[in-house]
């Protein structure tokens, strides 16, 4: 590959590096290796978490990547921009330090807006670090219980924001449900052997996991997926050295995984269902390679941060969709964004197949009239 490629080409690489469609040199076989690969996974909504993670490993059911994380392959944590993401268990302690204290900047503030005090946040950790000592794990109603026990006051967002410095703080992470219920556990108890390593060895880990799992990005990119400065942003993708090649897109110089540099991208030509918290769309500020401006509206309402599951061709957007689980079957109603032909829809109904028997279910589709 030349140091110039086209927006094609660059779409075609983001598709690999994002473990959409074969990439030459690896291939992840477990919800361990395709947390590592990308470093963290948007996970805010569990179900379109979990199926980020089945999209990544054909062949695995819902009740295969939920083993997985009761087997600790993973955890859930706040490590970067106040939101919740899939993360190797080894690695959340030095995110958190890297990159989740970022967010405990304006704590004070919403605690002061909240009717908290600093002396209640740090008796927060204190009272659910006691009760989940020795390898417990509460539902988030029983931590919130645990603080209301200790006269923590837990309404209006209060027992949340609680919940959450407990978890920024290192102290706490999130469990796999019990059920459809929030746990709680210890993190030094989940995550016990933490990797260590000095500032710059961060820097540069996480610049090389975000450009491999999403390059080509350029360096505001990565600023913006991490919540770091645009100085530190540019010490660690320098700090990557030669993991990391630059090409030009369109005359702009982007980042990309050194191991794709030299190979010639193949065109795009896949249909998939994607869940709307995904890295395909999160993982980036810039989303115009995969997402017209004038479908905007509908993969996020009223640009209330709310992502709809995508239909995507070719590397692009062409439809959004929605599930509704039965107790006997998934139906879902598939909202298209540009005009689709038979074979194409026929290619959707495959797609969501491949969702339905994620699930163990069986599927209904419902298209427009």
């Amino acid at each position: 590959m030349t140091g110039d490629i086209t927006s094609t080409e660059a779409l075609a690489l983001r598709m690999t590096s994002l473990l959409l469609r074969p990439h030459p040199t690896v291939r992840p076989d477990s919800v361990a290796e395709v947390v590592e690969w990308f470093g963290a996974m948007q996970a805010q909504d569990l179900a379109s978490g979990l199926w980020s993670l089945g999209a990544r490993l054909p062949g695995r059911t819902l009740v295969d990547v939920q083993a997985a994380l009761e087997r600790r392959e993973a955890l859930r944590t706040w490590p970067m921009r106040g939101t919740v993401h899939l993360v190797p268990p080894a690695d959340a302690r030095w995110m958190l330090e890297l990159t989740g204290v970022r967010s405990l900047a304006g704590a004070a503030t919403r605690r002061a807006q909240l009717g908290l005090t600093d002396a209640d946040a740090d008796r927060a950790l204190d009272v659910l670090g006691t009760a989940l000592t020795g390898g417990g794990r509460l539902t988030r109603a029983q931590c919130l219980a645990t603080l209301r026990a200790a006269d923590l006051d837990t309404d209006d967002q209060r027992g949340y924001h609680l919940l959450w410095y407990a978890s920024v703080r290192g102290v706490t992470c999130l469990a796999p449900n019990v059920g459809t219920e929030q746990t709680f556990a210890l993190l030094d108890e989940w995550a016990p052997a933490a990797n260590r390593l000095d500032r710059e060895e961060s820097l540069a880990l996480l610049a090389h996991r975000y450009v491999r799992g999403h390059g080509p990005v350029t360096d505001r990119e990565f600023a913006g997926w991490t919540g770091l400065t645009l100085t530190d942003a540019r010490r660690g993708l320098a700090a990557a050295g030669d993991a990391l090649r630059v090409v030009r897109v369109e005359g702009e110089p982007m980042y990309v995984d050194a191991t794709l540099a030299d190979t010639p991208p193949a065109p795009v030509d896949d249909v998939l269902t994607l869940p709307g918290f995904d890295e395909y769309l999160l993982g980036y500020r810039n989303r115009t390679l995969m997402l017209d401006a004038a479908h905007q509206q509908a993969v996020v309402p009223g640009n209330n941060g709310i992502f709809q599951a995508t239909v995507v061709r070719a590397g692009r957007v062409v439809g959004v969709w929605r599930r509704r689980l039965g107790k006997t079957a998934v139906t879902v109603t598939i909202q298209p964004l540009a005009p689709l032909t038979g074979t194409e829809r026929a290619r959707v109904e495959q797609a969501l197949a491949r969702y339905a028997d994620f699930l163990g279910l069986p599927l209904r589709v419902e298209w427009p009239d």
